[in-house]
C-alpha cells in the first residue's frame, strides 16, 4: 500500500513540475523540429524521457536545469536520427515558433528575427542548444551544467556564435 502512495505522489509531483515548466519542452521541440508532426513526436519523446529519468532527479538541484539537459539531449538525438534517415524538414513557421516574447511590429525587426531564426536553424545541434539557452537568458554556469561543458567553453562558443551572427547578418 505505501508503494502505491509513493508512486502516485511521484506521478503528481512530476506532473505538476512538467506542467509548470512545459514551455521548456516546447522551446526545445521548436528549436529542433520544423514539421508539426515531428514537433509533436519530439514533445512526446521528451516528456517520456523526462518521466523515465525522473527517479534519478536530485531535488537538491534546479529542476529547470535538469529538465533542459534531458530535453536538449533528446532533441539532439532526435535530430541525429532524422539526419541518418535523411527526412525532409520545412522552413520555420513563424506563427508556431516563438523566439521572442513579443512579435516585432516593424518590418526591419521582423526581417532580423527571420534572419536570426535561419541562422539558428543552420547550426549543428549543440550550437542550437547553446543559442536556445543563451537567448533564454540562462546564466553561463547553468548552460555549462545543462550541456556538460565548462563555463569557459560556453563563453568561448557564445563569443564565436555572436561573431558568426555579426558576420552573417
Amino acid at each position: 500500500m505505501p508503494r502505491e502512495k509513493t508512486d502516485a505522489g511521484a506521478r503528481e509531483a512530476f506532473s505538476d513540475l512538467l506542467e509548470r515548466h512545459r514551455a521548456i519542452v516546447f522551446k526545445v521541440a521548436n528549436t529542433y523540429c520544423r514539421h508539426p508532426e515531428d514537433r509533436a513526436d519530439l514533445v512526446q519523446e521528451i516528456a517520456a524521457q523526462l518521466w523515465r529519468a525522473w527517479p534519478g532527479y536530485d531535488p537538491a538541484r534546479s529542476f529547470t536545469t535538469w529538465m533542459y539537459r534531458v530535453a536538449l539531449n533528446v532533441g539532439i538525438d532526435f535530430v541525429r536520427g532524422h539526419a541518418r534517415q535523411q527526412r525532409h524538414t520545412v522552413p520555420l513557421d513563424e506563427d508556431l515558433h516563438n523566439l521572442a516574447d513579443a512579435q516585432p511590429t516593424d518590418h526591419e525587426s521582423a526581417q532580423l528575427l527571420r534572419l536570426l531564426q535561419g541562422f539558428v536553424d543552420r547550426q549543428p545541434p549543440l550550437d542550437r542548444a547553446l543559442l536556445l539557452l543563451y537567448l533564454d537568458e540562462r546564466p553561463q554556469r547553468e548552460i555549462a551544467e545543462i550541456l556538460g561543458i565548462s563555463e569557459t567553453n560556453v563563453s568561448t562558443k557564445i563569443g564565436r556564435l555572436k561573431q558568426r551572427i555579426r558576420d552573417e547578418l
